[in-house]
């Protein structure tokens, strides 16, 4: 891939363009709840070599249209996607590993912000990878990683009532306060990126508010189900 000066990622932009990529980053952050989950349940094969796809729109739109953010967004956006059909293709039943594979990718983003490559896209994936970590953080204290477990491997029949005792979990005070000491750090980190002008920390910002978003309807479904 063609390496990028600095100022093509991380410098001043336009507040219209700062927008697009934050909106952006925050529908692909969404998209694998409703797409990617289904897939990779149904084949994770698929899900897996469907990441040659989004690799291939990547670099379409990247050598089209160089000085255009999108490639790279697209590109960050695909390594999120191979973790994500790999963990949940194979891997779901076991939380202790979601982080370390969702993170596959990390050793590249952070080579790639060094070398001043396809910034905005690895701020995108450093913003959703951080996202993924916060969430997942809320499990452990709140005793949340044995339902994990639980709801992976049960039958259909059996998962409403092991959500009701996830639910109950969380009808706890220290529940609350460690919902909201994730929640207030997240959300800081996410305004504190965009006081940049760089799209770079927008795209970062996107990704990781956006996480509050999917968290949400993942909540939203638990009760629709109990």
């Amino acid at each position: 891939m063609p390496p990028y000066p600095h100022s093509e990622d991380s410098t001043v932009s336009s507040t219209a363009s700062r927008w697009s990529i934050f909106v952006a980053a925050a529908i692909l952050v969404s998209v694998p709840v409703f797409f990617q989950a289904p897939l990779v349940r149904w084949s994770p094969e698929l899900g897996l070599l469907s990441t040659l796809l989004w690799w291939l729109v990547a670099l379409v739109l990247w050598w089209r249209a160089p000085r255009q953010p999108w490639g790279r967004l697209i590109f960050g956006f695909s390594w999120s996607w191979l973790a994500g059909s790999i963990y949940w293709g194979w891997w779901r039943s076991e939380p202790l590993l979601h982080l370390p594979i969702e993170a596959i990718a990390l050793p590249l983003a952070l080579w790639g912000l060094w070398r001043n490559q396809a910034r905005v896209g690895y701020g995108f994936y450093l913003g959703s990878l951080l996202g993924t970590a916060i969430t997942d953080l809320f499990f452990y204290p709140t005793q949340l990683i044995p339902y994990w477990r639980q709801v992976m491997t049960v039958s259909a029949a059996e998962i409403p009532a092991v959500l009701q005792g996830a639910v109950a979990q969380l009808q706890t005070l220290g529940a609350a306060v460690w919902a909201g000491v994730l929640i207030v750090s997240l959300v800081a980190l996410g305004l504190r990126s965009l006081q940049s002008p760089s799209l770079t920390a927008w795209a970062f910002s996107g990704a990781l508010l956006s996480t509050l978003l999917v968290d949400g309807l993942f909540l939203a479904s638990v009760y629709l189900l109990i």
